[in-house]
């Protein structure tokens, strides 16, 4: 009974220990709900903490009902992401990138489900890749997307 309680306690803490702020963008509906939130499709947009000048807008389905309403409805694992150069990238700072470092989690049910964006570094094409898929504490979803950002000189 102790094992299992640190590993909740665990989860808890890795879920809230990480957090950026995305900016909601815009929103379709999906399914009419009459008397509570409707199912929708969400788009936000947030900028990688570490490389300045590339933004990444993700879309992402959100529950509705009145699970939804009350914030105890796990949202499907279906996300999609789209990532650019909007401004200057400092090259020298990129060599200390490491791959897979995370810069963007959000909670996609009241404890065990997240989102999280990661990023990768393709030295060889002088790319930046950002993948986004959902994991569970228990088990996670195959389910992903990918954005390449191309490192090119900003005029």
């Amino acid at each position: 009974m102790k094992r299992s309680m640190k590993i909740l306690a665990a989860g808890l803490l890795a879920t809230f220990a990480f957090s950026t702020v995305a900016d909601e963008i815009g929103e379709v509906s999906t399914t009419f709900n009459l008397l509570s939130p409707n199912s929708k499709i969400v788009i936000e947009a947030f900028d990688d903490p570490e490389v300045a000048g590339v933004t990444c807008h993700v879309s992402k389905a959100k529950t509705g009902g009145v699970k939804g309403a009350v914030g105890l409805a796990e949202d499907p694992s279906e996300a999609s992401i789209a990532c650019r150069q909007i401004g200057a990238i400092d090259v020298s700072k990129l060599g200390s990138l490491k791959n897979g470092d995370v810069v963007f989690k959000e909670n996609r049910s009241l404890i065990f489900k997240t989102l999280q964006v990661v990023r990768f570094l393709d030295k060889k094409r002088n790319v930046l890749i950002y993948l986004v898929y959902s994991d569970k504490l228990i088990d996670g979803s195959p389910k992903n997307s990918i954005s390449s950002v191309p490192i090119m000189k900003w005029n």
